[in-house]
């Protein structure tokens, strides 16, 4: 028989898919795991992993025994929630992972007051380029543009949301406001750095017109916002940004582009009451946007 901690750290490097952030994730030195996989493997008498590209990938072998852990871990869990009472607790940490620009604008100024009511639960908004994946145990739950397809996931649409083209009042004053799309290629555009866009929905010039590209780029939206504000040029953003701001003005009105917000929570936790008391928080705060 095998050590059943081992499948604790077996889920780790098959998430993380390399030793050493799955080191750090447990706290436990990068050799430890190491020796604790290959007396895993031994015990089984099959390889679980093989290096591709520097990354552990599971073989056919690891990837039956990583469905099995899975289950293992799942009904360990709702085993200690039962018994420790976390299932009906208002308590407890929640990690959410969030686009910059939502939790900037939106999340950030409700925060106080969903704290004020639950003062036992443990926040921790997590902005980072891309999204955590709940499916890898780095988010409880994430707030994402497109529904995941794969994983023990749960997903469920908070809402829509509108973005449209907008410039600086000041800049408008100064340069002949565009009447059509194919004006904008007279104009400075701000948008995102195409290389470094973690989701297809970012995509924003390409889904207004062929050929339209960004002459200033940032990874970032609400540095996107700051050079349109300050008569950089013209932008795609969120109305829930733009409409908040007296210095900006919408152009091209009539050319508005929809996205929306999808909740993902891996099926693990969905029943925990702090689960579900950040859900229903965050579909108040999307049921607001236009």
């Amino acid at each position: 028989m095998f050590d059943w901690d081992d499948l604790r750290i077996f889920l780790a490097v098959a998430r993380a898919r390399k030793i050493a952030p799955a080191a750090r994730m447990l706290g436990i030195d990068a050799t430890t795991i190491g020796r604790r996989m290959s007396r895993l493997a031994a015990s089984l008498g099959a390889p679980l992993f093989e290096t591709i590209g520097g990354e552990r990938r599971l073989t056919p072998r690891g990837e039956a025994l990583f469905a099995h852990a899975e289950t293992i871990e799942s009904a360990a869990l709702a085993a200690m929630g039962e018994v420790a009472g976390d299932a009906r607790s208002l308590s407890g940490q929640v990690r959410l992972s969030v686009a910059e620009g939502f939790a900037s604008w939106v999340l950030a100024p409700a925060l106080p007051a969903f704290h004020a009511a639950n003062p036992d639960i443990r926040i921790d908004l997590v902005t980072a380029s891309g999204f955590l994946n709940p499916s890898k145990r780095e988010a409880d739950m994430a707030v994402m543009l497109a529904r995941p397809r794969t994983g023990r996931l749960v997903a469920a649409k908070l809402g829509d949301y509108a973005l449209g083209l907008y410039a600086a009042r000041a800049y408008l004053a100064d340069h002949a406001a565009p009447r059509r799309v194919e004006d904008l290629h007279a104009h400075s555009l701000i948008g995102y750095v195409p290389e470094f866009i973690y989701a297809p929905e970012l995509d924003y010039l390409g889904e207004i017109g062929g050929g339209l590209e960004a002459r200033l780029r940032s990874t970032s939206i609400n540095v996107q916002h700051r050079m349109v504000a300050a008569g950089g040029g013209i932008g795609v953003l969120p109305a829930f940004i733009a409409d908040r701001d007296p210095a900006l003005a919408p152009v091209l009105p009539a050319t508005t582009i929809r996205r929306s917000f999808w909740l993902v929570t891996h099926s693990d936790v969905r029943r925990l009451a702090r689960i579900a008391a950040v859900a229903a928080w965050l579909k108040a705060c999307v049921a607001g946007l236009r």
